[in-house]
């Protein structure tokens, strides 16, 4: 039996409006790289005799963890998760990583709506599916295809209450295929400033502080996978020293 490799991540761009911070990118091409061959060992460039005279190329990232598909670790939430000291994404264990996932279409729900509990039942029932411990369960909204304009952060967000229902049935990792977990920023200012109830600011990230978890942002392509269940994703996270999140190349492994 073979199987297909479905990428669901996006590309890091610099300078992409689709990021409120966003990476800049140098490059050095080959003829950078000469002058650096030149440096290091001495060599003159006429002697790059298997290159024709050019060096290695290479680049420099100026770009925050959170750039790009990445996961954030249980440190990003909060320094205490479950009365311990939380996870930073080098913590993480990759058994969590790897295993079944489950798309759950939420395509229907509006910019700036909460993902509710009942959302999340009435697709389960709809898939015929029933939520295990450990599985990666992927939230569709079809943000990922205005990645690379402004409108990319025009999404709905999980509510908090759904993100521990998730939680409750023994999952630790949750994804979305848009820029944040939560409602967008402008949302949940707009509610903060109209009633000053701070329980709208950053509900759903805030719950892993009850309960340890890591959830994926900016996933693409979950469209691509051909079904709701019975693959598998895989999410192993770069390794940054006591970082609160890492890039994640995540690919969606279906049996053919």
């Amino acid at each position: 039996m073979g199987i297909k490799l479905i990428d669901l991540s996006e590309t890091i761009v610099p300078n992409s409006p689709s990021e409120p911070w966003p990476a800049k990118v140098t490059y050095l091409d080959h003829r950078a790289g000469t002058q650096e061959m030149r440096e290091r060992f001495g060599v003159d460039p006429k002697d790059l005799v298997f290159s024709g005279g050019l060096g290695w190329s290479y680049e420099f990232i100026d770009a925050m963890t959170h750039t790009g598909t990445h996961l954030d670790a249980p440190w990003h939430f909060h320094p205490i998760v479950e009365g311990k000291l939380a996870k930073t994404i080098d913590e993480v264990p990759l058994e969590w990583c790897y295993s079944d996932g489950v798309v759950l279409d939420m395509r229907h729900k509006n910019f700036g709506e909460f993902i509710t509990v009942e959302d999340l039942k009435v697709e389960l029932e709809r898939i015929r599916y029933s939520i295990k411990p450990l599985d990666i369960v992927l939230i569709m909204t079809g943000a990922d295809k205005r990645m690379g304009t402004k409108e990319y952060f025009q999404q709905p967000g999980m509510s908090r209450e759904a993100t521990l229902w998730l939680l409750e049935q023994g999952v630790k990792i949750t994804g979305i295929d848009a820029y944040t977990w939560d409602r967008p920023f402008v949302n949940m200012s707009k509610d903060y400033q109209q009633t000053k109830d701070g329980s709208y600011i950053w509900p759903a990230h805030f719950a892993a502080i009850e309960k340890e978890y890591c959830h994926i942002e900016k996933l693409a392509n979950l469209d691509k996978i051909p079904k709701p269940f019975g693959f598998k994703v895989v999410v192993f996270p770069v390794k940054i020293f006591k970082a609160s999140a890492g890039w994640v190349r995540a690919v969606a492994i279906v049996e053919e």
